[in-house]
């Protein structure tokens, strides 16, 4: 037995040793390089719907030619059923928009616990459009709505219609029908709060609620497309499975995620750890004799150099495809010669994978890097989905009164290092404010001058740090912090977050969000990109993003078939 849990203390310190340091990933610049992975919210609720078998099955389209009308789906994942209702409408120019301040929609929709009965169907149908008025049913975990990408779904309703597959080239420029402007839920609108779903719940670990409401948007943009393709004509086709797998769903984002990252701690540090602790399960690794775990990553780095050859997105400030394409290569070829040494039977290193990583650190691209780490946990499919169950996470941060002075200073300066080498008082370093757009209802980032007198919604954290860490120096290092808030009231919110995040690696982003070198885009794109799984996610002037989830994954008939491919991911372009 001792010399079992020595082994198990070895292993876990080569585990945390392998995990990289707050210092090195939490910059902006870094975070945004994190590619989507098995442990992305979209592909983890994928895979879990594949394992699973889930089904999904349309009771209801009553939807006429112009798009009027309700569906109903049920999602049957064998210990639970959901009711996904749809409220459809006649896409208009008036009131429509991404944003948050639209006031019309082409779907909107709702996942709810158990079939719904028909008063709440109607209930629901009344409440959706009020949104922040409006009050949703018992047992809803979501409201979710979206708009076509008129121009495409037309362009592929044009040619089903017509009898005939619609050319892929055109849509590869988006690779969806219908793009998410909303998904709301955890106590919105009166929706359930995810920390009160039973153990047993499939959906209880965070964001699979969300995603889950995103990927019923994929399935109703295939059926009405393929309805109304029908509807218009007698020798009508529907759309090829090959290319509904390849269109997913679009999603777009913009400022307000920063604040999303301010705001729940607790989740990025959570979402950061189980990927590094995924990532340095795969580094350890040690391939069999014959080297296949080599040759499963050597494949999938083929796909991953396809898939990007194959991007039709132009990108304006993140590094294009073709780029990162030319630098997977290069990992490819390190792997290749991998490969090559255990068919000569040569000696390689301990950990190869944990070299191929060193190797190739600073000599590829971050991107391509993050890439490489994201193939390397598709070789650990078991601990990445066990790790994924674990995202279940309170934030409600608790004070503690009774800690001493001492203690709280050491956690500032040790966990706070980084925010004491910044440049906290030239002009440069606080030029913007964070705000909320009186007519847009939306948070924005501007100038002070031009901004004038605005509550700063942003968490200014480096200049709460350092003006806490002013004043615990001049404490009686043996005070207790109720004492010290006592004298020091407004930092109050500070002090009860520092106790709360104590110990956490990854909690907070290394930078300063008011300055005029912050790129807001680089923590949008952490949030679609890496935490979400968002595929050619392309910016918008430094702030905004689009891109597409669910790209190349099962169909609701392949779940219910049992036809899913866990390694769905990075899509070929369907030959059609």
């Amino acid at each position: 037995m001792n010399v079992a849990l020595n082994l198990d203390l070895r292993e876990n310190h080569l585990l945390r040793k392998l995990m990289r340091p707050a210092s090195e990933l939490m910059t902006p610049d870094r975070l945004a390089a994190i590619q989507p992975s098995r442990i992305s919210a979209s592909r983890a609720l994928m895979n879990q719907a594949i394992r699973e078998r889930w089904k999904i099955e349309c009771r209801r389209f009553e939807i006429d030619e112009r798009a009027r009308g309700t569906a109903l789906y049920i999602i049957d994942t064998g210990n639970y059923l959901f009711s996904f209702p749809v409220y459809s409408f006649e896409p208009s120019p008036e009131g429509r928009t991404g944003r948050i301040i639209g006031r019309a929609w082409d779907m909107m929709g709702a996942l709810i616990e158990g079939e719904i009965t028909s008063e709440d169907l109607e209930t629901t149908r009344r409440e959706l459009p009020k949104l922040y008025e409006g009050r949703a049913t018992p047992g809803t975990l979501t409201w979710c709505r979206s708009n076509r990408s008129a121009r495409f779904f037309d362009f592929a309703l044009d040619a089903l219609a017509s009898g005939r597959q619609p050319d892929v080239a055109p849509l590869g420029k988006t690779c969806y029908l219908m793009r998410n402007t909303g998904l709301d839920g955890n106590g919105t609108f009166g929706t359930r709060t995810f920390l009160t779903l039973e153990a047993d719940h499939p959906l209880r670990w965070s964001l699979s609620a969300q995603m889950l409401s995103a990927y019923m948007m994929r399935v109703f943009a295939e059926d009405l497309l393929n309805h109304l393709a029908r509807l218009r004509s007698p020798e009508a086709v529907s759309m090829a499975p090959e290319l509904a797998r390849y269109l997913g769903v679009g999603n777009g984002s913009a400022l307000g995620l920063m604040l999303f990252v301010n705001n729940h701690p607790r989740l990025i540090d959570r979402w950061i750890f189980i990927r590094e602790e995924a990532l340095a399960h795969a580094k350890m690794l040690v391939p069999q004799p014959d080297g296949k775990e080599v040759d499963d990553l050597i494949a999938l780095l083929r796909k991953a150099i396809r898939f990007r050859r194959e991007d039709r997105v132009v990108y304006e400030a993140f590094t294009k495809s073709d780029i990162v394409a030319d630098n997977l290569e290069i990992a490819l070829r390190e792997a290749e010669d991998l490969r090559s040494r255990y068919a000569r039977r040569e000696a390689v290193a301990a950990l190869p994978f944990a070299e191929l990583c060193e190797t190739l650190q600073g000599r590829i691209h971050d991107e391509a890097l993050e890439t490489l780490h994201s193939l390397l946990i598709e070789l650990v499919p078991v601990v990445a989905d066990r790790l994924v169950q674990t995202l279940i996470v309170d934030e409600e941060p608790t004070l503690r009164p009774e800690m001493t002075v001492r203690r709280l200073r050491d956690i500032v300066q040790n966990d706070y290092a980084w925010a004491f080498n910044l440049d906290l008082v030239s002009e440069r370093s606080q030029r913007y404010v964070w705000y909320k757009s009186q007519t847009a209802e939306e948070p924005r980032r501007g100038p002070r001058e031009e901004v004038g007198d605005v509550v700063n919604l942003g968490l200014d954290l480096p200049r709460l740090i350092v003006r806490l860490d002013a004043d615990l120096s001049t404490a009686d290092p043996a005070m207790s912090v109720a004492r010290f808030l006592l004298a020091n009231p407004s930092h109050r919110a500070i002090v009860t977050r520092a106790q709360a995040l104590a110990g956490l690696p990854y909690h907070s982003v290394h930078s300063d969000i008011m300055s005029e070198d912050f790129v807001p885009a680089h923590i949008t794109r952490l949030l679609n990109v890496g935490i979400h799984g968002i595929d050619k996610a392309r910016d918008f002037l430094n702030r905004n993003l689009r891109g597409v989830l669910f790209h190349g994954a099962p169909t609701a008939h392949d779940l219910a078939n049992g036809d899913g491919d866990t390694q769905w991911f990075y899509p070929a372009e369907p030959a059609i």
